[in-house]
């Protein structure tokens, strides 16, 4: 199982260099990717469907707010927005450790995974 899962990880850096012009910091993306748990391996599960309401809803209620303890408030809707935009609307794979990446960086959330 290590090796798919470091496999996702090589991939999801890709992404963030290539897609989203970030350098990642390869420790704080394999812990993001721990913290997906399974749904890495899950084909639907492993991406964010950006263009449905409901999936941006979830994303902000179980990572920003009970993930990373963050208020509800209109911050946390942009800062999706601002993620979606930043890995390319038409991407049609957003992978969501890289989105959960992307936002733990954004809002300075990184001892989350300390």
């Amino acid at each position: 199982m290590m090796g798919k899962r470091d496999d996702l990880i090589a991939k999801y850096a890709d992404d963030l260099k290539e897609k989203c012009g970030v350098t990642p910091d390869m420790d704080l993306l394999t812990k993001v990717t721990i913290g997906c748990g399974p749904s890495i391996y899950n084909a639907d599960a492993s991406t964010v469907a950006s263009s449905q309401e409901g999936e941006l809803e979830t994303v902000k209620k179980n990572f920003l707010m009970k993930k990373l303890g963050l208020s509800d408030g209109p911050e946390l809707m942009d800062a999706i927005n601002s993620v979606v935009e930043t890995y390319g609307r038409s991407e049609r794979n957003k992978y969501r450790a890289v989105v959960y990446y992307m936002l733990v960086k954004h809002f300075s959330k990184e001892a989350v995974y300390g």
